[in-house]
């Protein structure tokens, strides 16, 4: 009897589509996230060098000129240069986005890590605490922490962070509640560990291994919502390039046919997402085999 030819992916169990695919999508998004942190650290020199104007200078230049040799990405009605300032907001980004990722890390991994190993009412009441502030929209969240402590880079940072903590408390709340009932996690508190030997030797590299994925997918989201609060007039100082306030002083021209002043910094601010949410599901994919498993059956 005929039977039907079967896919060479499937008859070679050492062919893994998924692996190879996470390592080119997981490539594509390094390059893109690597140049990034490369304008970001050079955008100053270059601007030593002569390469790049101020971007903070404005009135110096044509009012919308419109992308050329003199001017690469044109420049706006206030005579900002709009590659300089599409570069250097590159800066704000990198800065906001990483110091509200590492505070949520700061607080969120130690939370949830002590809470999944004491429990008791102590665990029920951060579960609880966390699950509130989980619930709420994390823009909107965002947006009401922005407006009270008011524009700049820490600030922003604080807003953010807020709402990735419980992420991270989740996370490792489970991880914890599951790895402390595992042999040398017992072993060790027979032998007189105390809580803190058995927190900081024995469970925190056993409960960590999501965190960088979860820190990753966390920073692109973080870009997102920074041009959302810069979009709203609620992100940097004005006098600080950001990406989101930039697209909104361009939405006045859009109509009267000034597409560049808009166009680059949305192209930025999207290829900058694209490049972390790769690295982050490729990091994922490559992380989590049992996952990766189930995708491909």
């Amino acid at each position: 009897m005929a039977t039907t030819p079967r896919s060479p992916l499937l008859r070679n169990p050492a062919v893994k589509p998924s692996t190879n695919v996470s390592v080119v999508l997981m490539g594509v998004g390094s390059v893109i996230t690597v140049g990034f942190i490369l304008i970001a650290l050079l955008a100053p020199l270059m601007q030593s060098w002569g390469w790049l104007a101020d971007p903070t200078t404005a009135l110096q230049n044509p009012i919308h000129q419109p992308p050329s040799d003199d001017y690469w990405f044109g420049t706006t009605r206030q005579g900002y240069d709009v590659f300089s300032r599409t570069l250097f907001a590159t800066r704000a980004a990198w800065q906001v986005v990483i110091l509200a990722t590492m505070l949520s890390v700061v607080i969120g991994v130690p939370l949830g890590m002590v809470s999944g190993y004491l429990g008791g009412w102590l665990d029920r009441a951060l579960l609880f605490f966390m699950d509130t502030i989980y619930t709420l929209p994390g823009l909107l969240l965002s947006v009401t922490l922005a407006f009270v402590v008011g524009r700049g880079v820490v600030n922003a940072a604080i807003a953010l962070s807020i709402a990735y903590i419980p992420q991270y408390y989740r996370v490792v709340r489970n991880h914890t509640a599951s790895v402390k009932t595992e042999l040398f996690i017992e072993a060790a508190q027979a032998m007189g560990a105390d809580p803190w030997t058995v927190l900081t030797r024995y469970l925190f590299l056993n409960v960590i291994q999501s965190v960088p994925v979860l820190f990753t997918l966390n920073a692109a989201d973080a870009i997102l919502v920074l041009g959302g609060l810069g979009f709203l007039g609620l992100g940097l100082p004005e006098q600080v390039p950001e990406w989101g306030a930039d697209i909104r002083q361009a939405l006045d021209a859009l109509p009267t046919g000034i597409w560049w002043t808009a166009l680059f910094p949305g192209l930025a601010l999207t290829l900058m997402v694209t490049g972390l949410s790769l690295v982050g599901e490729g990091l994922n994919e490559l992380m989590n085999p049992l996952q990766r498993r189930e995708n491909w059956r």
